[in-house]
């Protein structure tokens, strides 16, 4: 049986709710890639057959589709700029042939009318297309969902944006298994299944990798927070992965994907909200996307810009306040892609975002609802500019990409470090990173039962962190530090079906980095000194990372697998009361496997269930040294077990509902010595019946009745539940559309130890949003927060520790956002 009857099989089996005429406008949302995985998804979206004459034309690359058209426009689209031409055979049915060769060139005339401009096309429905198929870009190799061996979700753009942009917010409503310290937008850290490190920001790597694209946007400084507008999809990878991605990708990855140019068509998004916060300030956002086909249609540029303003909710009455929280962001993004010729694309991009907070974002647990008294206005900033250069050329059913960026991140924090009884004194924390990251791959996309990838990536960072204290006229250096690194890296990875319905994968990352780091304002008393204390360190570290999974599908839409996967951060340097010292590198080994029913958006149901098992050794932690500074060390070895799940459930057209847990259970098993003592100086002076602590000969703690008490990982809520419901339906000659969702995220610590263990989170979050419109105009109406609920979402104040167990971070009260968006 040929490619074409079987895929016309397929089609037909899948089976639509109506058959699509030509001249009947449907929604489509296909993105660029080869004929073979673009011709099903256009497809089903328009409830037709096509087939495809030439064989050899499956590997070819096809354009995007999006917007709402009829199947003709759709596929002529899709097909512009290759060798192939579609057929109408019916009124229903289509043939894809290879285009004749074109006739001899005649010179053109002068008088000759100058060809019009493509249409603009419709911009993409907010409302997510029908049953595509899902592909998982960041395995690298293209693989569909339903061979990838591990938990991967896909959140499509559309639905991100739905309701009104929040940056990682939208993402962490939608994810159980993703949590986040809340300190204020441009200063948290993200944890997946429960690898998280600490409460605080230090030098240590995000256990979780963040990428835009093939970009990594980050190696050891906070989330970025960059708000996701005009957004292709973003794919979440749980678990270690540290063969395709490297160093600090210990929890997983989170991959967003941007609309990429489009040179067919020229068009203009826009959006712009208002919104009214319960006990707070208005607030608003804007923002609009412009799209140019440049030289009739070869090359396109793509520009993004916003501004959001989120109104202030807390009062501080020590200094005459009120909603002093208020948080500004402005940005942007610019693409520019560059057809080359001969399958060449060169994209050219720069991305900018600039946050500023105007005070904290937590309250004191003793005061009044949404109070904090305070005499020192901690604001603090962050600023994040990227630059770009990616490369691409497929030819022979190969991808080849090198990916190129460079980065400063600056993030500035003010901290209040008063005593009680004393005047007003400031901590100014100042962390400059620069980052230059270049990799390059070649790759066969999974198809046929084999895909692979090799790749070879060069990395530089470079990051310093200066600190002052004093009061708020006068501050004096505190000792910093600047660690950097460069790494060479090679990979690669092969995915096999070994049999039917078998498929094995395996592969290994080889690195080799430098690590230097300093101590910088070292006090002059210290640096006489330096016979005994190191103010500089220097050393190279070679790294191996092997992975292998097996899937296996033994019923239909039944898939089981298998799957071990390492990852690693480096070490470096931290400062401890002055002093500057070494923290080693730590490692996660994860075992995990699990089993999926159904396949999400083209079964009525789906469902799927893992567990997995992480064993993390010489856990790198930020924690707060014997002056109330935060610092780093290892502070011993852990084991995390996970089961996550989650079920969904179409029973009826346009009508979806959603249901996600995750249950993490987590403990350090041996504490350090060095962390142990700091520990207990810090949290358990004059607490009855911890007098001390045996240590072991290798310089670690095991006492259980201790341990017991120091050993649970912070920021680790141990369940988590998420639900959600999705209504669409036509009204007239428009749209609507229906999301609500509540969030329960049960009780973590804050740190470890009985003042830094102070408890938090165990609260639920909610809201509401709905669209009327249709692809050309929209009005949208979002509530938030439904029951005004307070809850706790981080404990963490200022991390002077005679404050942190007072201290609480309230969700934001209910908000009431509407919002109009329109598209020429």
């Amino acid at each position: 049986m040929n490619r074409s009857l079987s895929l016309l099989i397929a089609v037909a089996a899948i089976g639509v709710p109506t058959v699509a005429s030509a001249a009947e406008e449907r929604v489509f949302d296909v993105p660029r890639g080869s004929l073979a995985s673009s011709l099903p998804l256009i497809s089903r979206q328009g409830g037709v057959s096509i087939s495809v004459a030439d064989p050899k034309l499956w590997n070819g690359r096809v354009k995007s589709v999006r917007g709402r058209m009829s199947v003709d426009e759709a596929i002529a689209r899709m097909l512009v700029g290759t060798e192939a031409r579609a057929i109408r055979v019916s009124a229903t049915s289509w043939r894809i042939e290879r285009r004749p060769p074109p006739p001899p060139k005649v010179a053109r005339r002068a008088t000759s009318p100058p060809q019009p401009p493509p249409k603009a096309r419709a911009p993409d429905n907010l409302v997510a297309g029908p049953g595509d198929e899902i592909i998982v870009t960041a395995s690298k190799t293209d693989i569909p969902h339903a061979n990838f061996a591990g938990v991967a979700t896909v959140l499509g753009g559309g639905d991100l944006a739905f309701g009104g942009e929040r940056g990682m917010e939208s993402i962490l409503s939608r994810m159980a298994t993703v949590s986040s310290t809340h300190l204020g937008s441009g200063r948290n850290k993200l944890f997946i299944r429960g690898i998280a490190d600490s409460s605080f920001t230090g030098p240590t790597q995000s256990t979780v990798g963040q990428y835009l694209g093939d970009i990594r946007l980050s190696y050891n400084a906070p989330d970025p927070d960059l708000r996701l507008y005009d957004i292709q999809s973003v794919e979440i990878l749980e678990g270690p992965q540290g063969t395709l991605y490297g160093a600090g990708s210990l929890g997983g990855i989170i991959r967003v994907v941007p609309q990429a140019p489009d040179p067919d068509a020229q068009y203009v998004q826009a959006s712009a909200g208002a919104s009214l916060t319960q006990h707070g300030d208005p607030g608003g956002d804007i923002g609009a996307t412009l799209n140019l086909p440049v030289a009739d249609g070869r090359h396109a540029l793509r520009l993004v810009g916003y501004m959001v303003s989120d109104g202030g909710y807390i009062d501080n009455p020590l200094r005459g306040q009120r909603d002093t929280n208020r948080v500004n962001v402005r940005g942007g993004r610019g693409a520019f892609r560059f057809d080359a010729g001969d399958d060449w694309t060169v994209d050219l991009g720069g991305v900018y975002q600039s946050i500023k907070s105007d005070d904290a974002q937590y309250t004191d647990r003793d005061a009044p609802p949404l109070v904090r008294n305070s005499m020192v206005e901690q604001n603090a900033s962050a600023r994040y500019a990227m630059g770009t250069l990616v490369i691409m050329k497929d030819w022979d059913g190969l991808h080849f990409q090198s990916s190129n960026a460079a980065v400063r991140h600056r993030v500035f924090e003010r901290f209040d470090a008063s005593k009680e009884g004393e005047a007003p004194r400031i901590l100014d924390q100042r962390n400059v990173t620069r980052l230059f990251v270049s990799e390059t791959r070649l790759s066969r996309p999974y198809r046929d039962g084999l895909g692979w990838v090799i790749g070879a990536s060069i990395l530089d960072n470079r990051t310093r962190q200066n600190r002052e204290f004093g009061d708020v006229f006068m501050q004096a250096p505190l000792t910093g530090v600047t660690n950097s690194i460069t790494e060479f890296t090679g990979y690669g990875e092969a995915t096999v079906e070994v049999m039917p319905h078998i498929i094995a994968a395996g592969g290994i990352r080889f690195s080799h980095a430098r690590l230097d780091g300093s101590g910088e304002d070292v006090p002059l008393a210290f640096a006489a000194a330096n016979r005994a204390i190191a103010i500089s360190a220097h050393r190279t570290e070679n790294d191996l990372l092997p992975s292998a999974s097996l899937l296996a599908s033994p019923l239909h839409n039944v898939t089981l697998y298998v799957r071990y996967q390492e990852g690693f951060r480096p070490g470096g340097l931290a400062v401890d009361s002055n002093f500057v010292r070494r923290f080693r590198n730590d490692r996660v080994q994860t075992i995990e496997g699990g089993v999926r029913f159904g396949e999400k958006g083209r079964t009525p149901f789906d469902a799927n269930i893992s567990l997995s098992h992480s064993r993390w050794r010489d856990i790198q932690a930020d924690f707060i040294d014997a002056n109330g500074f935060p610092s780093t060390a290892n502070i011993g070895d852990g084991r995390i077990t996970s089961i996550s799940g989650a079920f969904a459930v179409r029973p009826m057209a346009g009508l979806s509902f959603d249901l996600g847990a995750v249950y993490n259970h987590s403990r350090v098993d041996r504490l350090f010595a060095e962390a142990l003592r700091t520990i207990v100086v810090q949290n358990y002076a004059g607490v009855p019946g911890m007098p001390g602590a045996p240590v072991s000969a290798d310089g670690s703690v095991a006492d259980s009745a201790l341990l017991a008490r120091l050993g649970q990982i912070p920021n680790v809520a141990r369940y988590a539940v998420r639900g959600a419901v999705n209504y669409e339906t036509p009204v007239g000659d428009e749209d609507f559309r229906l999301n609500g969702w509540a969030n329960y995220v049960g009780p973590s610590r804050l740190g470890i130890g009985p003042v830094l263990g102070e408890g938090q989170g165990d609260y639920v979050d909610t809201g509401l949003a709905m669209r009327l419109g249709n692809p050309m105009r929209g009005l949208s109406l979002t509530l938030t927060n439904l029951f005004d609920a307070r809850g706790n979402r981080f404990s963490l104040g200022t991390p002077f520790i005679e404050g942190s167990a007072g201290f609480l971070t309230p969700l934001r009260p209910r908000t009431v956002r509407i919002a109009i968006d329109v598209a020429y």
